[in-house]
């Protein structure tokens, strides 16, 4: 199974217009802080799901021995380009089976494209399924109670191409836990320009479900504030409250 995502394949390129991996330092560094804080082993290996581009692994390569999941071809070429040293697997986080433990699983995006409580769940097995006793998962993750509307815009540009990319955020009352997200690729080359535009629907949960998720998997849970990253971005006054999960394995 692959994705067929414009974004994350004929477009994925553009991910070194938007966000080159020098963006991902203070968000990984923030992971790794929490991931040691709240592990008793030694982590040295770690499991990647919904990897993208390698954008997170630039870093986390200095601290672990990573493997990288994702179920699009374009953000996995990328992130192969990027990193040949590293381990790179194509598969679906929810039934991804790798017969192998790791110190550490994280899911630093992407888990949004859970639609379902049952898709949640699936992942959480997977992830319960690759974790040494004692290691740690981290996602990152929105919550309901918190999620709000919003517009964002990221732009950057080198040589004779330009990039711009605006996404609207909007919480359809219609279809309970699932928002939707909308881009629009604004692309110049040599100042022609061409549009491109992809709609998705992805996963809102509230807290009760995260917290339950956690217990019935056998984690025990903190929760850490990981706000900012993205205000930047925002269009107009906004927020984009996330969270951090930290879930260390008790079994």
């Amino acid at each position: 199974m692959t994705s067929d995502w414009i974004s994350y394949n004929d477009l994925a390129w553009t991910e070194d217009y938007l966000a080159p991996p020098e963006d991902y330092e203070r968000e990984v560094s923030k992971l790794i802080e929490i991931l040691k804080k709240n592990s008793p082993i030694k982590s040295r290996t770690l499991l990647h799901l919904a990897c993208g581009a390698g954008g997170y692994d630039t870093f986390l390569k200095e601290y672990f021995q990573v493997t990288g999941v994702d179920l699009s071809k374009g953000m996995l070429e990328m992130a192969r380009d990027r990193h040949a040293e590293l381990e790179y697997l194509e598969g679906d986080m929810r039934s991804i089976r790798l017969n192998r433990k790791f110190d550490a699983v994280i899911i630093p995006d992407g888990i949004d494209y859970m639609k379902t409580e049952a898709d949640l769940r699936r992942v959480f097995e997977t992830c319960s399924l690759h974790l040494k006793p004692g290691g740690v998962l981290l996602i990152v993750a929105k919550t309901s109670e918190t999620f709000q509307n919003n517009n964002f815009a990221y732009t950057g540009g080198k040589e004779n191409v330009h990039v711009t990319l605006l996404e609207n955020n909007f919480i359809n009352p219609q279809k309970p836990n699932t928002y939707e997200a909308t881009f629009v690729y604004l692309i110049r080359r040599s100042g022609e320009q061409t549009i491109h535009s992809e709609s998705q629907i992805l996963g809102l949960f509230p807290t009760k479900i995260w917290e339950k998720s956690f217990g019935d998997f056998g984690f025990r849970l903190r929760r850490y504030d990981f706000n900012g990253l993205y205000d930047d971005n925002l269009i107009s006054e906004g927020e984009y409250p996330m969270f951090i999960f930290a879930g260390q394995k008790t079994s």
